[in-house]
């Protein structure tokens, strides 16, 4: 997903997520959208950060206007911040994930340089000990 396309991702699939846990019964326990609303700003931070903040801010809307507030209108209270802070930290967390995944991919090309050094050392070791062994026969 390029980050054109990933507000809009993020947002059908947080209105999905909203929707789906509605039906499993969201309006007598928020947190099954709370958590399905988590892990779609998660997997929208890890996979497109540049959208991740405004589908984290569309999700917790979604979240205190139709599972708190159940007719589209905003509440504010300790409900909505913990909402707000439940996914702020999934947002920090989909961040770190991909900070970490991409700092781990760029270190990997210098561990295979280090084997392939390795390896060629031990073939030049190789060779000299069969050009000796070659050179000494009578």
């Amino acid at each position: 997903m390029t980050d054109g396309f990933g507000f809009p991702f993020g947002c059908v699939a947080a209105v999905a997520a909203v929707i789906v846990a509605d039906l499993l019964g969201a309006a007598s326990h928020p947190w099954y959208a709370l958590v399905t609303l988590s892990a779609v700003v998660l997997a929208c931070a890890y996979r497109s950060p540049a959208a991740a903040t405004g589908v984290a801010v569309v999700a917790w809307a979604l979240h205190t206007g139709f599972v708190l507030g159940r007719f589209g209108e905003l509440t504010f209270g300790p409900a909505s911040a913990l909402a707000a802070l439940v996914l702020a930290s999934a947002l920090a967390t989909g961040l770190l994930a991909r900070t970490t995944v991409s700092t781990l991919q760029s270190r990997e090309p210098t561990l295979q340089t280090r084997e392939s050094t390795v390896q060629a050392r031990e073939s030049t070791l190789q060779v000299r000990k069969f050009a000796g062994r070659v050179l000494r026969a009578p």
